[in-house]
């Protein structure tokens, strides 16, 4: 089996006031949760093809994750509905 491609991310705010929650454990498990409001979607795509990238009006979040692996959890997805 081949190696596993760790995966970032990053949520970038316009605001505070559109974060509800950031929280970082101290429990042993160190759990991290970021919630927050994108605002009204504007524009969903790939950047460079390899970043999936979600623009609202408050925010903006991005995931690296390439095209062809995002086609390829649709079409699982869409499978697993049929």
């Amino acid at each position: 089996m081949g190696k596993v491609r760790e995966r970032g991310f990053s949520v970038e705010m316009a605001s505070k006031e559109h974060v509800r929650s950031l929280i970082v454990s101290d429990e042993s498990q160190g759990k991290v949760l970021f919630e927050g409001s994108l605002g009204e979607l504007q524009e969903l795509g790939m950047v460079e093809e390899i970043v999936l990238q979600v623009k609202g009006t408050k925010g903006t979040l991005r995931i690296d994750l390439e095209e062809s692996e995002f086609v390829k959890m649709l079409e699982k997805k869409e499978a697993e509905r049929d």
